[in-house]
């Protein structure tokens, strides 16, 4: 576990992949398990009490980094003995018991009088030292006063130095430059049949069930899965028994689009996040983002990253926390992966984002399985030119494109908050976002996560207020909702949707038949039984894994 942080941002070199191996952290559920159910008895404590202390985990950089950071937020220096560290060795060399990122560490900062009992409930209580081998509390040194951070390590100090020169931050302008990008729109002619192209999105391996994967993990440990993988576009806990609030989380990212534009890949991570936990009801609380680029010591890939984050930042504050006009949704934590590059070149500009939400009430949580015949299917977030990085133009041409999705921050906010409101007011009984694969493959993962037996009719001509080919506004990956919306509910849903300025858009009914059918300017474009759109759908990510 020793320089996990710094792997991450190296070149990558096939020779040196047995030398990286001691870069990786291995992590113990159990002990983290017990960990957590003794800082909790900690915290009871000192609640009780009413006795401030600090507290870390370790992480990135790991004792040395955990405690220069708490020791000079406070203005406060360090002085500690490494000897009373944790090893597994008695040989390590000062640095990687300094530095080492050992998963399941934390670090607390008491007053002298606490520290007897913190240890009793970390040794005794809960028996650390028997739980895993080595595991235990020490006391391994003091806070000082005189602003310096000293190690010592077996009789001789192996650190000392100002404890500001350890944790501030440093000014460097690094050298940018705007890559050149000549990705432009291919010139195509789709057929009149898109039944067999949107056949094909759904067995994408971007696009296809995640079955395959999540079947393999038991949802149920704790008890408290509300929804479950593949029910909906984020998972739903109710983490305090006989409480009804839920916490909801979904993690979103499109490489593709930072082919094209880093700003808008930053921008639309974060608007698809918060899309997937507003589609199941809950209302965006918090962001954390995992940035991954190539070597910023090159102009371009330095660019990419400043273009990135300024994207990320745009759409956290013009998408706002839900009741709080231009505050933005905060972005709480995260990190970044630079040097992802090998002799065959870089990655495309990757930008990751989790989401957490909230949500009142989990009874009033919706999935995205169709759930009666007859229900109005509505569309909010009119259909653009956007198809550049999409799976239609991956999967069915071979080509990138050159019209990424752009986020319209008055828009997405209005569709954001109207679909919340929308379910926390019982007018949607299931809603599901459109991202990858566009409304074609949204309306298809709505049938098949169900039982199979509910189908779509769906009329596009009120898809777009441009004026769209049935093939881009089926597969364009500008972002929006389908709801499904059942009949008597109808006129208080768009009155809803007016009053947040969406157009009205109804396509269409669910039906009793297990068929996808579409309709464009009154000829049929989409005529896809259930039955052939599962075996694509279950089988596509399957086949790309073999």
């Amino acid at each position: 576990g020793f320089g996990g942080v710094t792997f991450a941002s190296e070149e990558l070199r096939e020779e040196d992949e047995e030398a990286n191996r001691g870069a990786i952290q291995i992590p113990d559920p159990f002990l983290k398990n017990v960990l957590f159910k003794a800082n909790e008895a900690l915290f009871k404590l000192t609640r009780e009490e009413g006795i401030t202390i600090g507290f870390k985990d370790l992480g990135g950089g790991g004792f040395t980094c955990a405690s220069s950071e708490m020791g000079a937020s406070a203005g406060y220096g360090m002085d500690l003995d490494l000897d009373h560290l944790h090893k597994a060795s008695e040989d390590l060399p000062p640095e990687v018991v300094a530095c080492a990122e050992t998963q399941e560490r934390f670090m607390l900062i008491c007053p002298p009088e606490l520290t007897p009992r913190a240890l009793k409930i970390y040794n005794e209580d809960w028996d650390l030292p028997n739980v895993y081998e080595g595991a235990r509390a020490s006391v391994v040194g003091k806070v000082t006063t005189n602003g310096r951070y000293i190690t010592r390590y077996k009789g001789e100090v192996t650190c000392d130095v100002s404890i500001e020169h350890l944790t501030r931050g440093i000014r460097y302008s690094r050298e940018e430059r705007p890559r050149k990008i000549s990705l432009t729109e291919p010139d195509i002619v789709a057929p009149e049949d898109l039944t067999e192209l949107l056949l094909k999105v759904l067995a994408s391996p971007n696009v296809s069930s995640r079955e395959h994967i999540y079947r393999y993990y038991d949802t149920e440990v704790q008890g408290n899965s509300v929804i479950r993988p593949g029910e909906a576009d984020a998972g739903l806990i109710a983490p305090v028994r006989g409480e009804k609030f839920g916490i909801a989380l979904s993690v979103d990212s499109n490489p593709f689009y930072g082919r094209i534009s880093p700003y808008w890949a930053g921008a639309t991570a974060v608007a698809e996040a918060m899309r997937n936990v507003a589609a199941i009801g809950a209302y965006p609380a918090t962001l954390t983002d995992c940035l991954n680029f190539g070597n910023p010591e090159k102009p371009e890939a330095f660019w990419e990253f400043r273009e990135c984050v300024r994207g990320l930042a745009d759409a956290a504050k013009a998408l706002w926390l839900k009741g709080y006009e231009d505050t933005p949704v905060p972005i709480v934590s995260g990190n970044v992966s630079f040097y992802n590059e090998s002799p065959e070149g870089t990655v495309d500009p990757s930008p990751i984002i989790a989401c957490v939400g909230l949500i009142d009430d989990v009874r009033n949580a919706v999935t995205m399985n169709l759930k009666k015949a007859g229900n109005a299917i509505y569309l909010v977030g009119p259909r653009f030119d956007e198809l550049g990085g999409s799976e239609y133009y991956r999967t069915a041409y071979g080509v990138t494109g050159a019209n990424a999705p752009k986020v319209r921050f008055d828009l997405e906010r209005s569709m954001i908050y109207a679909t919340i409101d929308s379910i926390a007011e019982k007018l949607v009984v299931s809603a599901h976002d459109i991202s990858n694969g566009g409304l074609g493959a949204t309306a298809a993962e709505m049938a098949l996560v169900g039982k199979g037996d509910l189908g779509m009719e769906l009329a596009l001509d009120s898809a777009s207020t441009e004026d769209l080919s049935a093939d881009r506004l089926i597969f364009s990956e500008s972002s929006g909702f389908l709801l499904e919306c059942e009949g008597g509910a109808e006129v208080e849903l768009e009155k809803l949707l007016k009053g947040y300025c969406l157009a009205i858009m109804k396509l269409g009914k669910v039906t009793g038949s297990p068929e996808i059918v579409m309709t464009h300017q009154g000829k049929k474009v989409v005529q896809m039984d259930l039955e052939t759109a599962k075996k694509a759908w279950t089988g596509g990510l399957v086949e790309a894994m073999r």
